[in-house]
């Protein structure tokens, strides 16, 4: 009897899922590498070329990757009245860690600062990149800490005060070595053109949980009682259809523990009847406005990027 084929839930995604890099889609490869280089404070992991001179570049902190960034100079800019990144959430280990690429996301020309948030389970500071895609940097707050109501975890989105953050946990270490200091993609925010598609696609049929489903025009879900891996909001595209091809969000990934829960996965969406490709070690499906959503099994996150 396989034991790991009978632990897993059939209409949930594994409670040991994890957010892979997001791929973005660049007009100015050497720009935006640059970007996130300093601003970030990430190193290019390793690149190939692709078709037509398409060259994939992938960026991190240590070995993991944070981003994925595509050269497709040509396309359309980012529309934000359209379906897709809301924003890459890269979460940090502490305060100290946050508040060091806060700082040097801050002093970056290129950045556009857009606000900061005490969600009550995380601390978060927004940015937007030199092409248009949101970014969040966080650090959670002790799980033993969230709190829970009817099932659903309580969230807000109160003030933080930037400098007073920065004065009471930025180290020297941080401020000048804040590129060893490690993190990973936490979650991603999309935008989409209807929620109820968007339950449908991401709850019912991916496997995802939701966390918060009474915000107005948004939905929160995760695996494993996290507070959020993804979300979904209508607030500047409500009514948005199927992207066309354009600069930015280029796909979302995620890993999941065992070739069993990428079975279940498939199980689910034959029932939805949705079309969707399975090589052995990925699934990869077309989310309701175009963005490709792919599942892989653990292995070497950089050739997993680099093979898609």
């Amino acid at each position: 009897m396989n034991l790991d084929a009978a632990a897993v839930d059939d209409r949930h995604l594994s409670a040991d899922l994890a957010m892979d890099a997001v791929t973005l889609r660049v007009g100015d490869l050497e720009m935006m590498s640059s970007y996130y280089e300093n601003a970030l404070a990430l190193t290019p992991l390793e690149e190939t070329s692709r078709r037509a001179g398409e060259v994939h570049r992938v960026l991190g902190r240590g070995q993991v990757p944070f981003v994925r960034l595509i050269s497709t100079p040509g396309l359309p800019a980012v529309d934000p009245r359209e379906a897709g990144l809301f924003h890459t959430a890269f979460l940090f280990a502490d305060q100290a860690s946050l508040a060091g690429t806060v700082l040097r996301a801050a002093q970056d020309p290129r950045s556009r600062f857009a606000g900061t948030g005490d969600h009550l389970v995380s601390e978060a500071f927004y940015f937007t990149d030199p092409e248009g895609n949101g970014i969040e940097l966080y650090v959670d707050r002790p799980r033993d800490s969230w709190q829970w109501k009817d099932g659903q975890v309580v969230m807000d989105t109160l003030y933080i005060d930037p400098q007073a953050y920065l004065d009471q946990h930025l180290t020297e270490q941080a401020a000048t070595g804040t590129g060893a200091l490690p993190g990973v993609v936490g979650h991603v925010h999309l935008q989409v053109g209807d929620v109820e598609t968007a339950r449908r696609f991401y709850i019912d049929t991916l496997g995802f949980e939701t966390t918060v489903g009474t915000h107005p025009g948004a939905l929160f879900a995760a695996a494993g009682g996290y507070h959020h891996h993804v979300a979904m909001n209508t607030w500047n595209s409500r009514g948005a259809g199927p992207r066309a091809a354009s600069l930015g969000l280029a796909d979302v990934a995620l890993t999941l523990p065992a070739r069993e829960d990428l079975d279940a996965l498939a199980a689910r969406l034959r029932t939805a009847g949705l079309e969707f490709a399975d090589d052995g070690r990925s699934i990869s499906v077309t989310d309701p406005w175009g963005t490709p959503v792919t599942a892989s099994l653990p292995g070497t996150e950089v050739e997993q990027l680099l093979a898609r």
